[in-house]
């Protein structure tokens, strides 16, 4: 078998998924069909439909787009199994029915964003860096009736770096997601279809503890000041830039703002017993205190503002010590 023999269904929406859909068709394996999701709503009265990125990358270089509202939709499922396809590649998508992923004679793996097990879920990326990991990767396994538990084909590792925001390891797991599907694909070409994996349950170690990436909201973005320094500049960096880690500054009038913080730096100056949120100014640094040491902001954006340096925030707000983050 060869990669032009191999009919390859590519299934995924972000820009994540883009660099594995581009490492395909550059590459000159056979995508037959991609599938998407829907064109979303976008616009102050939602009335103009963005493709996703995938669609986009698909659409320029002429391969067949379907996008399902519903997995389990009849039609779609017939139009699916008209392509013939030999294997699915799915990268950053939506959870599969099993008379989608079983479909291929080949299977269905996915390319997902952590070192299985650990991660589980919608946001690996995020979670690896809120967590304060120094090293996080990419898998490849066989979807099951499960998210996130089949069969494991490869792993690749992925330093992260004291410096690096979710953008930096979304940036380096995009082109290492890319490179493993493809050397998973040449391993499946190579064995006729077949490829040693390996149950997730023999590579977890007795007294292992397995973190979840659930799916990140607005509430899940907002920071507590009652954590340790350490923590809360994690959090920050696990949100950076998108979506954001927030907080509500409160002045002594009573009024409210959110206050979106993209980059800060741990401090080794103890609070000394201050309340945690509470805002120092100290020659043109902005500080605020946690659970141990003070956390200094670098980057931050005022509700209706646009993102400056501490140094710029506090030349409009000579009164800030009265302030509060909460």
């Amino acid at each position: 078998m060869t990669k032009d023999d191999l009919r390859i269904i590519f299934m995924g929406t972000p820009e994540f998924a883009v660099g594995t859909l581009r490492a395909l068709v550059e590459g000159g394996y056979n995508v037959v069909a991609v599938v998407t999701q829907p064109d979303k709503p976008v616009g102050r009265h939602q009335d103009t439909l963005q493709p996703s990125a995938v669609k986009q990358y698909a659409m320029a270089h002429g391969l067949s787009v379907l996008q399902p509202v519903k997995m389990k939709d009849p039609e779609f499922v017939e139009q699916l199994r008209a392509y013939k396809a030999d294997l699915q590649v799915v990268v950053a998508f939506r959870m599969l029915p099993e008379v989608v992923w079983a479909m291929p004679r080949f299977g269905t793996f996915n390319v997902h964003a952590a070192l299985l097990p650990q991660y589980r879920g919608a946001a690996p990326i995020n979670w690896a860096v809120i967590n304060g990991e120094k090293q996080t990767g990419v898998t490849t396994f066989f979807l099951d009736h499960d998210i996130d538990t089949g069969r494991i084909i490869m792993q690749e590792t992925f330093d992260i770096k004291d410096d690096y925001n979710v953008e930096n390891v979304y940036d380096g797991l995009m082109t290492l997601g890319a490179d493993i599907a493809i050397k998973t694909i040449d391993k499946l070409i190579e064995g006729d279809g077949h490829v040693d994996s390996i149950p997730q349950e023999n590579i977890i170690q007795a007294g292992t503890e397995l973190h979840a990436a659930p799916k990140i909201f607005k509430d899940t973005c907002r920071i507590d000041w009652n954590l340790t320094a350490e923590r809360v500049r994690n959090f920050v960096r696990g949100l950076s830039p998108y979506p954001g880690a927030w907080t509500e500054m409160a002045t002594d009038d009573g009024k409210t703002a959110v206050l979106k913080i993209f980059k800060a730096t741990t401090t080794a100056m103890p609070c000394n017993g201050r309340e945690p949120g509470t805002i120092m100014a100290n020659n043109g640094n902005l500080l605020v205190a946690t659970a141990d040491c003070w956390l200094q902001l670098d980057e931050i954006q005022l509700s209706g503002k646009k993102r400056m340096d501490a140094k710029a925030f506090l030349n409009g707000y000579r009164d800030i010590e009265s302030c509060k983050l909460q």
